[in-house]
């Protein structure tokens, strides 16, 4: 293998993901690579499957380019199927689990996806009948297989996909392997959608490759650990910063098809679990779960989080109360690959909680004002980045790809940072979450940091609501922390002493819990909608 960017100078590493999975077994042979229920592989076993897969793509007719989608939870079979597709040239589409069958539709038609792996019986879905029940236009799709659970006449069942590849000469399979470039697309990863229908963004293996290596430098990955798999891989977070990362460095992977903070005490006691990785809420569940001391967390090591601001206090508590000395926070979007900045893991919990870190070597940061002149250090404004890890683009679509992409080749985040005189980045908040009272500029992240700090909240998120006299004004939907009922009057009157008046929420609202996407994220849009549905608008 040549040498490359993503390794120290010196270090052979893989240049494309069809490499990845005979890297891995090169380089860390017969340690534990995967545990998945009573299944247990090695690195050497991960190879020999995915080498598999890749011979049942290739007889199953998929071509250097093709896109293949999977639709499924956590599995050793997504990851088999992914990187057996991968390493024979195909793209690779990953769909959330979350979908209705239009949403899944709608990207597997505008992908162009050929081939879908799916389950069926997931928390009682059945993704097959859902999809071909659902009378959606499929567009180029010409087969679905099932990865878990009964085949039906309308898919092949996993098994079958295997068995036809055992009639292709790995000869074939490694020379298509062999031809995969590293400026070759490697996946399309579908924005959440915040800002309208998902776009598809292009990231190759090459850039894939060299972010989640110095990602795995930077965060201390490293043989031996043993990263439970609690992020979605249709995700980034739990494709490309958990498979991949894994693979690239010789970590253990611990699917897990589904958050539950029960089943996680237990998997990090009984499977000594070094790493673990979510946003924030996966953290506090555990540090307050009333069993926690019931279970031994002394193999904590490496504890990752972001997707949203993070009170000092959940950082000391990740230290002190579950023992992980290493804490990271780190900020990234699907347009840069997944990564934009790292906090070191030896940071003390103030610098970790109020920021994300100075940017991932190899790339440009900077904070513009609206007509893009770069501002010092301490002034808010939108977040733009440059490197070799901003994507090609979304597919198929030239002007949203303008947009986000200006001529100097800066990509435009959306978000608001501040950088300080140390290049660390602190993210105040997005664009559009910006909302406007009175004239000023109110951003949410600030007002909901302040709040956190009120003993009887556990959480909250605040957006902004038409009012007719002022134009926008706060409206804070709040997660009272056990027992607790804070007045609407008692809110108002902490947050004052605290906050400019115009930051201020007009209202307070109490509710169970925050609506939330597959990857942790808040869904802001579904709060300002209450809030407008609430009061009036």
């Amino acid at each position: 293998m040549n040498s490359h960017p993503w390794g120290e100078p010196g270090q052979e590493g893989p240049v494309t993901v069809a490499q990845l999975a005979d890297f891995a077994a090169d380089a860390f042979g017969d340690a534990e690579a995967l545990v998945d229920g009573e299944v247990r592989w090695s690195f050497a076993r991960v190879r020999d499957e995915v080498h598999a897969a890749a011979r049942a793509a290739v007889a199953h007719g998929v071509g250097p380019g093709d896109r293949v989608a999977v639709w499924a939870p956590n599995s050793r079979q997504w990851i088999t199927a992914a990187l057996g597709a991968v390493s024979v040239g195909a793209v690779l589409v990953p769909l959330n689990t979350r979908y209705k069958a239009a949403e899944a539709a709608d990207i597997v038609r505008r992908s162009g996806a050929q081939v879908l792996f799916t389950e069926r019986g997931f928390l009682g879905t059945d993704y097959v009948a859902m999809l071909t029940a659902s009378g959606e236009d499929l567009g180029q799709l010409r087969s679905i297989v099932v990865l878990r659970g009964d085949a039906t006449e309308d898919a092949v069942p996993w098994d079958a996909y295997l068995a036809a590849g055992e009639a292709v000469p790995d000869a074939e399979r490694s020379a298509r392997a062999a031809a995969v470039r590293p400026e070759d697309l490697s996946d399309i990863l579908y924005t959440s959608g915040t800002t309208g229908r998902p776009k598809g963004v292009m990231i190759t293996h090459e850039q894939t490759l060299r972010v989640f290596g110095t990602w795995s430098r930077t965060v201390t990955l490293r043989p031996g650990d043993r990263y439970l798999l609690v992020n979605p891989f249709f995700h980034t977070f739990g494709y490309k910063a958990g498979v991949l990362a894994c693979l690239l460095s010789g970590a253990t992977m611990l699917p897990e098809p589904v958050y539950d903070t029960d089943r996680i005490l237990s998997r990090v006691a009984e499977e000594k679990v070094s790493v673990l990785m979510g946003p924030p809420t996966v953290f506090h569940g555990l540090i307050r779960h009333p069993r926690r001391a019931e279970h031994d967390l002394t193999s904590l090591r490496l504890a990752g989080t972001g997707a949203a601001t993070i009170p000092a206090e959940l950082i000391e508590e990740i230290r002190q109360a579950l023992g992980a000395q290493d804490v990271f926070t780190a900020y990234g979007l699907s347009e840069s690959a997944g990564v934009v900045s790292v906090c070191p893991v030896d940071a003390d919990a103030r610098t970790l909680a109020l920021t994300v870190g100075p940017a991932l070597p190899g790339t440009e940061l900077r904070i513009v004002d609206a007509d893009g002149r770069v501002l010092p250090p301490g002034q808010p404004g939108e977040v733009v980045v440059r490197g070799y890890h901003v994507m090609l683009g979304y597919l198929d679509d030239p002007e949203a790809t303008a947009r986000a992409i200006d001529a100097d080749g800066w990509l435009h985040t959306g978000d608001v940072g501040v950088l300080d005189e140390r290049g660390y980045l602190s993210i105040t908040d997005r664009l559009k979450d910006m909302y406007v009272v009175g004239g000023f500029n109110a951003y949410p992240a600030e007002v909901e940091n302040t709040l956190r700090g009120h003993p009887d909240i556990a959480e909250v998120a605040v957006v902004g609501a038409p009012d007719d006299r002022l134009g926008e004004v706060g409206v804070a939907f709040v997660v009272p922390e056990d027992g607790a009922r804070p007045t609407q009057a008692d809110l108002t009157g902490w947050a004052r002493e605290r906050l400019a008046n115009f930051k201020v929420p007009r209202h307070f609202r109490l509710v169970p819990e925050l609506p939330r996407n597959a990857g942790g994220k808040i869904l802001k849009g579904e709060l300002r909608r209450a809030a407008r549905e609430r009061h009036g608008h």
